[in-house]
């Protein structure tokens, strides 16, 4: 199994900034303009701590999104993924699981955590990813020589362009 793992902080509080995660709607949002991600159903089961599925409720235990998007940028076709979120404590973490896709398995576990930084309020991110592609030695080798890279080119892209979302997304 392989793993990666980012970290950012924002100048946000942990209730925006996890508030805007566990919308399954902002997912498209983040991932890199190349990929042409775009959600094609969600099956949204509300958080079990009582609130509603607003915006403000975010996807709960059970919840499954099925996105497609374009794996390889230059090529014509389109991947399908469906995954399930299988954990979720509001303001502290929600674990996605896949249960179709281009993977054997996938396993993304979103952390977050109130910091101060330099003197401001914010939140640390933290994204554990635990993958494994199957095809055996064929697959171990996809996975060092380009899954990694195409997940630090999406969590880079992501981290350049969050606070700028997260902006947007608390004025509305």
């Amino acid at each position: 199994m392989a793993s990666f793992q980012a970290e950012q902080w924002v100048p946000y509080s942990i209730e925006q900034v996890f508030a805007f995660f566990s919308d399954p709607a902002n997912l498209p949002r983040i991932l890199p303009p190349g990929q042409r991600a775009r959600i094609d159903q969600v099956r949204l089961v509300a958080p079990q701590d009582g609130l509603g599925s607003d915006g403000l409720g975010g996807a709960g235990v059970g919840t499954e999104i099925e996105i497609s998007l374009c794996p390889v940028p230059f090529l014509p076709f389109r991947a399908k993924w469906v995954a399930r979120i299988t954990g979720f404590a509001r303001n502290q973490f929600f674990v996605d699981e896949q249960i179709r896709g281009p993977f054997k398995s996938w396993k993304h576990r979103h952390e977050f955590e109130s910091r101060e930084q330099a003197g401001q309020a914010g939140t640390v991110l933290r994204d554990i990813v635990e993958f494994e592609a199957g095809f055996g030695p064929f697959g171990k080798i996809g996975e060092a020589l380009f899954i990694q890279r195409q997940l630090r080119g999406t969590f880079t892209h992501r981290q350049r362009a969050l606070e700028s979302l997260l902006r947007r997304s608390v004025e509305r």
